[in-house]
C-alpha cells in the first residue's frame, strides 16, 4: 500500500535520533510531532515507549496540540534511572473516517445514506473475527440495526458513534506508518542536573608543612565541606605517582627530594589505575574516606586520567599500548612548547585496543565496587570518539546511576559531540565569560533546545590549572561574584580548593603575571592551608548553597530569561521552577571595584503577577525585603554585596 502518513519534526531529537536525549529520572519525557496525511480521512497517532532492555513496547495515545499544524504530543514516565526508547506510529482510523462522514451527512439532514451505512457494515463485519464473544454479539447487533432498510439517520448515528472506542481497539491498522529510527532517552539521577561541586587534594588538607596527609587525615575536612554546602566531593588522583622524570615546584622539569610529583602521572612499582598511592593510604582507607563522605551527605568524585608515568606497570606488561618513536622509545606528552616527560600518553589505536579498552572497562568497574558514581575525566577530548560512546554505554549498561564529567576545555563541536556520547555533564567557558555581553551570549547558547536535549553544563568558578585573571584583579568582591553567577546561572557549578579562601586576592604572588596559572602550583607541591584565615567567603558559600537547595527554581537551566537593565555593569536574570510557586530575580555587580546603580524591568508575568500589581522582592542574601513593581532600583556595592538574589513574595518573611 503506498504510503499516505507522513511523520515530521519530532521532538525530543538529537541529529536525526543518532544519539540518546538527556532526561532526569522521575520526569516525563515531553513528546511532540508532526503527523498528517493526504486527504480528509480521521488518522490515529500513538507514542510508543520502552525501557531498553524491554523487547515490546507500551503505547499512549498522542492528541492533537495543534491542529492548523498538525502537532502532536504525549509524555511518557520515566520513573527509573536507564535508557529508554522511543518511536512514534500513525494510521488511518477508517471507521472514525467513515463515523465522520456519516456525522455530516446526518446534521445537513440527508435521508438517504443506505449506501453509507452498509460502508459501516462492512467495517463492522471485517473486525469481528478479532472481537470476544461478548464484543462480537455487540457488532452483530449493530450490524443488524445498520443494515435496517427503516432505521432513522439520528438513530444509525447514534449506534454506530456508540461502537467507537471498541473499533479503535479492534480495527487493523493497515496503512500503518513507524518512525525509524526510534529515538533514545537516558534518564540519569537528579545528581546530573544539578549540584555543587568541591575540588580538592587530598594530600594537602593536612596541618604540617612538608608533609602529605593521608585519606584518613584528610577525613578532617569533610565537615567543613559539608557545612558549606557542597554535594560533591571531588578528588585530584589518588593512584600511585611515578618517578621517573617526576616534575618538581612550578612545573619544573626537575625535582628536589621531597617534592611529590604530579597526581596526573600514574603508575609505580606500588600500583597503576586500580591502586592508592601509599603516602595517601590503602584501599580501606579510600573505603573509608567515601563512607566518611557519604554519612556527611557527601558523594565523591573519582579522577579519570588515562595516562600513564614511565613507571607504570603497563609500560612493561603491555607495551604495545604506547605510542613508540623510530628509535623504540615511548613516546611521552608534549603540547609545544611543553613537554610531560613524566607522562605517556595511551594509544587506543594499538592493534590490542581491545584488551585496552576492556581493561579501562575493568578499572572503573574497580572503582564503582568501591563507591564511586561519578567520574570527572581529563581530557577526553584526546581520546577516540568511539571508546567513550563504547565505554559510557558499558558502564551504565550495568550501573545506570554512575555519572561521567566531560573536562574539555576545547573547540565547541567536540565539547558538542562529547556531550551527545553520553557524558552526563561538561565542563564550559564560563571560566573565561566575563562581561554581560559575553555571559548572555553564552547562556543562551546553553539554553538553546538543542543544547538542552545533550549539553549539562558544570559551571567551575576556577580548576588547579585555570586561575582567571579576574579573580587574581578583583580581589574578594571577585571571588563572591564569580560564586553568585556561576551557583545561580547553572545548576551544576564547582570551585577548586582555596576559592573560599579568595587566593590570589589577599595572596597575590599566587598568580603567574599575565597567566591563567597558579604560582607554586599545588599540582607539584603539598599545600598547608588554614581553612579560617581572615578574609574567608566561607560563610558566603554556604549561604549560597543553602539558597541553591532551597529553591528548586535553581535547579535547572531552561527556565533562565535575562532581564533588561541599562548598565552594561549590571546583569540580571530570573529563574523559577516548574510549578511557578518559586521565582527568584537576581541582580549581580560585575565590576569588583565600584558601586554600580540602574532600574531593573521585572514583567508582570516573570513575577507572576498582574500587570501593575506590587510584590515582596526578599533578598535572600541580606535578608531585606523591598517592594517592588514592574520597573525597580538597584545599586550594588561589590565591597558591601555585590549581588542580589530575590524571591517574589506575597508576604513578609
Amino acid at each position: 500500500m503506498d504510503q499516505h502518513i507522513a511523520i515530521a519534526s519530532i521532538t525530543p531529537c538529537v541529529d536525526g535520533g543518532r544519539y540518546p536525549v538527556k532526561r532526569i529520572q522521575g520526569e516525563r519525557c515531553a513528546v511532540e510531532a508532526t503527523v498528517f496525511r493526504d486527504g480528509h480521512e480521521t488518522i490515529r497517532v500513538v507514542l510508543r515507549w520502552r525501557r531498553a532492555h524491554d523487547k515490546t513496547y507500551r503505547e499512549i495515545p498522542m492528541t492533537l496540540a495543534n491542529a492548523g499544524l498538525d502537532l502532536w504530543r504525549a509524555t511518557f514516565p520515566m520513573a527509573d534511572v536507564g535508557r529508554y526508547a522511543f518511536t512514534i506510529e500513525a494510521w488511518t482510523d477508517l471507521y472514525a473516517s467513515w463515523l465522520d462522514d456519516l456525522r455530516k451527512r446526518v446534521e445537513a439532514g440527508q435521508s438517504d445514506i443506505r449506501s453509507e451505512l452498509l460502508e459501516g457494515v462492512a467495517l463492522l463485519k471485517r473486525v469481528r473475527r478479532r472481537a470476544g464473544a461478548e464484543d462480537r454479539a455487540r457488532l452483530a447487533d449493530a450490524a443488524t440495526k445498520l443494515a435496517s432498510a427503516d432505521v432513522p439517520p439520528q438513530s444509525a448515528w447514534e449506534t454506530a458513534a456508540a461502537l467507537s472506542d471498541l473499533m479503535l481497539r479492534l480495527q487493523p491498522r493497515d496503512d500503518a506508518v513507524v518512525h525509524k529510527p526510534e529515538i533514545e532517552v537516558t534518564a540519569d539521577r537528579p545528581r546530573a542536573r544539578a549540584g555543587a561541586w568541591y575540588e580538592m587534594f587530598v594530600r594537602s588538607q593536612g596541618d604540617t608543612p612538608g608533609k602529605g596527609a593521608t585519606l584518613r587525615e584528610a577525613e578532617r575536612r569533610i565537615p567543613d565541606i559539608r557545612d558549606m554546602g557542597f554535594d560533591v566531593l571531588y578528588l585530584a588522583p589518588v593512584h600511585p605517582i611515578g618517578r621517573t622524570h617526576r616534575k618538581g615546584r612550578n612545573n619544573s622539569l626537575r625535582a628536589e627530594p621531597g617534592d611529590p610529583g604530579s597526581p596526573w602521572a600514574i603508575g609505580s612499582e606500588a600500583g597503576g589505575f586500580d591502586a592508592v598511592e601509599p603516602s595517601l593510604g590503602t584501599i580501606e582507607d579510600f573505603d573509608h574516606f567515601v563512607e566518611a563522605a557519604r554519612a556527611a551527605g557527601l558523594e565523591i568524585a573519582f579522577d579519570v586520567a588515562l595516562q600513564c608515568s614511565p613507571d607504570h606497570p603497563w609500560v612493561k606488561q603491555h607495551p604495545a599500548w604506547f605510542y613508540r618513536r623510530p628509535d623504540g622509545s615511548i613516546k611521552y606528552a608534549e603540547n609545544p612548547p611543553k613537554k610531560y616527560e613524566d607522562v605517556y600518553p595511551l594509544n587506543f589505536d594499538t592493534p590490542d585496543r581491545a584488551a585496552l579498552w576492556n581493561e579501562i572497562r575493568r578499572i572503573l568497574l574497580f572503582w564503582i565496587g568501591h563507591g564511586v558514581k561519578i567520574f570527572r575525566v581529563d581530557n577526553p577530548h584526546t581520546k577516540p570518539l568511539r571508546f567513550w560512546e563504547w565505554l559510557i554505554r558499558e558502564i551504565q549498561s550495568e550501573h545506570p546511576d554512575v555519572l561521567f564529567l566531560a573536562e574539555a576545555f576545547t573547540r565547541p563541536p567536540m565539547m558538542k559531540t562529547l556531550a551527545k556520547l553520553g557524558f552526563s555533564q561538561s565542563y564550559t567557558y564560563f571560566t573565561w565569560r566575563h562581561t554581560k555581553a559575553e555571559l548572555t551570549e553564552y547562556l543562551t547558547e546553553l539554553t538553546q533546545p538543542e543544547m538542552r536535549d545533550t549539553f549539562r553544563p558544570n559551571f567551575f568558578t576556577n580548576t588547579p590549572d585555570i586561575l582567571p585573571r579576574f579573580l587574581v584583579d578583583g580581589g574578594r568582591p571577585a571571588f563572591k561574584m564569580r560564586l553568585v553567577l556561576a551557583a545561580t546561572l547553572s545548576p551544576s557549578y564547582g570551585m577548586y580548593s582555596g576559592y573560599e579562601l579568595c587566593e590570589s586576592d589577599w595572596m597575590p604572588h599566587h598568580a603567574i603575571p599575565g597567566d591563567i596559572e597558579y604560582l607554586h602550583s599545588e599540582k607539584y607541591e603539598i599545600k598547608v592551608r588554614d581553612w579560617n584565615a581572615p578574609g574567608n567567603i566561607k560563610d558566603f558559600i554556604a549561604k549560597i548553597n543553602a539558597i541553591r537547595r532551597e529553591n528548586p527554581a535553581l535547579h535547572r537551566l531552561a527556565n533562565l530569561r535575562f532581564l533588561e537593565i541599562v548598565n552594561d555593569q549590571l546583569l540580571a536574570y530570573a529563574k523559577w521552577s516548574p510549578d511557578r510557586t518559586n521565582i527568584l530575580i537576581i541582580a549581580v555587580n560585575l565590576n569588583p571595584f565600584q558601586p554600580h546603580q540602574g532600574t531593573v524591568h521585572v514583567p508582570a508575568e516573570v513575577a507572576g503577577v498582574a500587570p501593575g500589581e506590587t510584590f515582596l522582592a526578599h533578598d535572600l542574601i541580606t535578608d531585606a525585603v523591598y517592594p517592588w513593581s514592574e520597573r525597580n532600583f538597584v545599586r550594588l556595592d561589590p565591597h558591601v554585596e555585590p549581588a542580589h538574589v530575590l524571591r517574589v513574595e506575597r508576604t513578609r518573611p
